[in-house]
């Protein structure tokens, strides 16, 4: 068995899956409309600070945290932003499986 050609299985498995194919079908919807395509990768990158800031243990400012609901909020009423952002969450969540699985076989993450 070569550890190398089961990768590129993995992957040509992972880039076959409904996860993948719904998110990347989403995705070129989403950037189709600049405006909205922008407002949905602003709120990524301030959940990302977030979750960083989160993490750290920072302190959280109270203004941060409203403009990220608000953002969240702006978007879910959107139809196509909240459909990507559906779709991003499943492929994201079978990914999180995929290295789960991965993990344990190797023994990472265990405690």
């Amino acid at each position: 068995m070569n550890v190398y050609d089961q990768a590129h299985g993995l992957a040509q498995a992972i880039k076959e899956s409904e996860e993948f194919k719904q998110y990347q079908a989403q995705k070129e919807i989403l950037d189709k409309n600049e405006e909205l395509a922008k407002i949905v990768a602003d709120f990524q990158q301030k959940q990302l600070e977030l979750q960083a800031k989160t993490l750290t243990g920072e302190e959280l400012g109270e203004d941060f945290q409203t403009k990220v609901q608000e953002l969240y909020g702006i978007i879910m009423q959107d139809p196509l932003a909240a459909q990507y952002m559906q779709a991003e969450m499943r492929f994201s969540i079978m990914m999180n499986d995929v290295y789960k699985i991965l993990g344990e076989v190797m023994g990472i993450g265990e405690q």
